[in-house]
């Protein structure tokens, strides 16, 4: 029988239990906790499981993690590979239920997620509610900062939980890019982001984002073109030719992306951070030059791209762009010549790469006598990287 508890907050102790020690055969636990004797195994996870696995009928067990086995912890996935019967959980307090009720919130109006081990944020829960909880590791706060830098410095409060439950706890509001200073992140430390804003409607009019003389695709064609991409929350969207950043702005808001945006001409690229933090955009970076000599220089492949301009030199390019879709990747082309039409069809033929063809003619009616404002004819190629 393997019975499956917590040990709370604090330090990596067996003494907080709420089980008594003398009732099991063997304890199980991390090689960080400070007990020590004959029926304590201080192993890794791999070990563990493999103890866990060869001995759950023969010897009561008793394995100890850290705070919750219910929050982001090996407990549970342990539980799943032992038989059923054989297993039962004790819960603890977690992280996160030790930091709201300190700071009197309630888990309804928090997102929460880890970036303990992990390069990127989930954004379905960053800056969705109210308040996120954010698990961390030593890097987190320089990537939490790599996706604010374009939020207005009073779009979000931040206080970290720092060793909670141990006697030198502290939970702080500070700026992000403080905290490395102030604390040791290799110590365990949590972080509570407040949104400070009200977040804008993830639907927005073609006069909600600043443009160089209107150069921003239309809000219908951009509708269209988002649900042609068929994205999924925290896929990577690179948005070639980028111009007002309309695409890759409500990708986001719309459909919680992450964004790559490459764009070459200065004043496009000014508007584009001002769009960008008027949105309250996370986790987008923009690529200031021609986009055909950076994208060797972006290391994750894309899920999804999005061409909706830059000239010859990415025409030329849409092979290599399509090598980097990843698996099962979209990529849609926009284009409203037919000499770009013909040459990318060209491109994509010549490298062997099926393409579909749709073209799109629209005609608005404006003002109180409806006066017709037909907008010029798009032509979109969309390819699916099998």
């Amino acid at each position: 029988m393997v019975t499956i508890v917590g040990n709370g907050m604090g330090a990596y102790t067996l003494q907080n239990l709420p089980v008594k020690l003398e009732a099991f055969d063997t304890i199980v636990c991390d090689k960080n906790f400070e007990e020590d004797g004959a029926h304590i195994r201080k192993l890794g996870y791999k070990e563990a499981k493999a103890y866990l696995l060869s001995h759950y009928d023969t010897q009561n067990i008793l394995y100890v993690v850290t705070g919750s086995p219910l929050f982001y912890s090996a407990g549970t996935l342990l539980a799943k590979a032992l038989p059923k019967e054989q297993v039962r959980i004790i819960d603890n307090t977690s992280s996160l239920s030790y930091l709201l009720a300190a700071m009197h919130l309630s888990v309804q109006e928090t997102g929460v997620f880890s970036l303990h081990g992990r390069k990127s944020c989930d954004l379905t829960q960053l800056l969705t509610h109210p308040y996120t909880f954010i698990l961390c590791d030593n890097q987190s706060v320089a990537r939490l900062q790599q996706v604010f830098a374009y939020l207005p410095a009073d779009a979000i409060e931040v206080t970290i939980g720092y060793k909670l439950g141990y006697a030198d706890e502290a939970i702080q509001t500070m700026p992000l890019d403080a905290i490395e200073q102030h604390f040791d992140l290799n110590a365990p430390y949590v972080l509570l982001i407040k949104r400070c804003f009200t977040p804008p409607s993830a639907m927005s009019k073609d006069d909600a984002f600043a443009t160089e003389r209107g150069m921003i695709t239309k809000h219908y064609k951009r509708h269209l073109s988002l649900q042609r991409l068929d994205l999924l929350p925290n896929q990577l969207l690179w948005d070639v030719g980028a111009g007002s950043g309309s695409c890759a702005i409500e990708a986001y808001k719309r459909y919680k992306v992450r964004t790559i945006l490459f764009e070459k001409q200065p004043q496009r690229c000014a508007f584009i951070k001002e769009n960008l933090a008027s949105h309250y955009v996370c986790d987008a970076t923009l690529l200031e030059g021609d986009a055909a000599l950076m994208f060797e220089s972006c290391q994750e492949d894309p899920d999804r791209i999005f061409v909706g301009g830059g000239g010859s030199s990415v025409i030329a390019k849409l092979p290599y762009l399509y090598e980097r879709l990843a698996a099962e990747g979209v990529m849609l082309i926009n284009a409203i010549t037919l000499k770009n039409l013909t040459q990318m069809i060209a491109v994509l033929s010549d490298a062997k790469i099926a393409y579909e063809v749709i073209s799109l003619s629209l005609t608005t009616y404006k003002g109180s006598l409806d006066l017709v404002e037909p907008e010029r004819q798009l032509f979109q190629i969309k390819v699916v990287k099998a």
